[in-house]
């Protein structure tokens, strides 16, 4: 027999417990778990606009019962960016009476991400808008100066992210925007030219009736007069330029989507607040060469790592160009890819 054994177990008495208190949470809420809900009830909608922790969204898009509704976003989601374009899952309060607010449970996958970095050396990206598939880039003639090297940015932007440029000339009753074009003629680039008295809105509306376009531009180039002169319910604001400095005054501070109407059908345009600056910091080189898809056959043939650049020695791309093989507009193409691949490759100075 051991020690342990004894025929006193049984006589000795039990653990009261009874007066033990659990440490109280400290922010008075309920335990935290790990398991979600489904939300198999959440209806889509489409972000129309940001404004401090609130987003005005469309839900029922098209249909009689359309309406705008007010969403905060839940906190499974707070290390998640919503955006203007933004298809999100609500639940809540969907009615969109007064005072109500639904909330943000879900972002669908999104079809592109137009993106930003402060400068070129910053990888860290800055969402602008979600699933617009056309950008409408919106430069003056003149007052202020347009800014190729800008603009070579704004198409390394939306060639990165799969979205097709249009590109829009403002103020040519100012100056002759000619010159300033001839720097896009190997661009498979649809344009526009807008006088101060003459606005093709008829032509610009049909190229924007089925799209989501997200307009870009310098501050003081005309763009909210421009989204005003196609959707007279938008009202954004408008400013001058600077005679000093020859700078625009921020006059957008937020981005705005707005529906416009055209004969052949509506569409959007995603009004984004004037830069002055378009770091490329996250843009994949590879991306740019695939824009130009006659380019990037040929440069199948160039040696490993060639940049296609004017000193890049065997380049199969400058060697069709001198050989005829890629037709009158092969020199002029080879001419715009080679400066948007020496924009991105050279640090942000305009």
């Amino acid at each position: 027999m051991s020690w342990w054994d004894t025929d006193d177990a049984d006589d000795e008495p039990e653990f009261d417990e009874s007066s033990i208190r659990a440490r109280p949470n400290r922010k008075g809420n309920r335990p935290r778990t790990k398991t979600r809900p489904e939300h198999n009830d959440a209806q889509t909608a489409r972000v129309l606009a940001v404004d401090r922790g609130r987003y005005t969204v469309l839900l029922d898009e098209g249909a009689e019962t359309e309406r705008r509704i007010t969403a905060s976003r839940a906190s499974e989601l707070r290390k998640q960016a919503v955006v203007n374009g933004d298809r999100v899952r609500i639940v809540g309060d969907l009615s969109g009476d007064e005072g109500s607010l639904a909330r943000i449970v879900g972002i669908v996958s999104r079809t592109t991400l137009l993106r930003r970095s402060a400068d070129d050396t910053d990888e860290v990206e800055r969402v602008i808008v979600a699933n617009a598939d056309q950008m409408f880039v919106v430069v003056a003639a003149a007052d202020p100066e347009p800014r190729e090297r800008l603009v070579d940015r704004y198409l390394i932007a939306a060639l990165d992210a799969g979205i097709r440029p249009i590109l829009c000339i403002t103020k040519t009753d100012l100056a002759d925007p000619s010159g300033f074009l001839h720097n896009f003629a190997g661009l498979d680039l649809q344009v526009f030219t807008s006088a101060t008295d003459r606005m093709p809105l008829t032509e610009i509306t049909a190229a924007l009736v089925g799209h989501d376009t997200v307009f870009v531009g310098h501050s003081g180039v005309g763009k909210s007069t421009l989204v005003n002169a196609l959707v007279p319910s938008a009202q954004r604001a408008t400013g001058h330029v600077n005679a000093v400095t020859g700078r625009g005054r921020h006059t957008s501070s937020s981005t705005v989507s707005y529906r416009v109407e055209g004969e052949a059908g509506t569409g959007w345009v995603i009004d984004t607040p004037g830069v002055r600056s378009f770091g490329l910091g996250h843009i994949d080189p590879a991306n740019i060469l695939r824009a130009f898809s006659d380019l990037g056959e040929v440069a199948e043939r160039c040696p490993r790592g060639c940049t296609h650049l004017p000193d890049a020695p065997d380049c199969a791309i400058a060697e069709a160009v001198e050989a005829g093989e890629l037709g009158g507009t092969g020199a002029a193409r080879l001419d715009s890819l080679q400066r948007l691949l020496a924009t991105f490759m050279k640090p942000t100075q305009y």
